[in-house]
């Protein structure tokens, strides 16, 4: 069963994507609510899998990328986005970020591109 940190600032897009994927068979290890946490939650539970807000306070999800990345080059995130924030979403992807999901959230959509990820 793979394991999944979930990032994001807004406690209910956690829950909703935490339930996602519990239901389909993923392992939700922590949740973090700013890139910073992200970075500290990532050391400690070395997720298979990290879902990461992109606009967040204090370290925004990019940032959280970029710190991530050295911590563990292997790292794999996803990151997830409202519509119209395509070139936050490409600077994610040029820091290291795997692919992408768009809120709000479509559960065959997320479940599919984190299967792939891990594939």
């Amino acid at each position: 069963m793979a394991t999944v940190l979930v990032v994001d600032d807004a406690a209910f897009m956690r829950m909703m994507l935490k339930n996602m994927l519990i239901k389909n068979g993923f392992e939700v290890v922590a949740e973090a609510e700013n890139g910073e946490k992200a970075v500290e939650m990532y050391k400690q539970y070395k997720p298979d899998l990290v879902t990461m807000d992109i606009t967040m306070p204090d370290m925004d999800g990019i940032e959280a990328v970029e710190q991530i990345k050295l911590v563990d080059s292997g790292a794999k995130i996803v990151m997830c986005s409202a519509m119209g924030q395509q070139a936050m979403v490409l600077n994610a992807i040029k820091a290291g970020a795997k692919d992408f999901i768009i809120k709000p959230f479509e559960e065959e959509r997320v479940v599919a591109s984190l299967k792939q990820i891990l594939e």
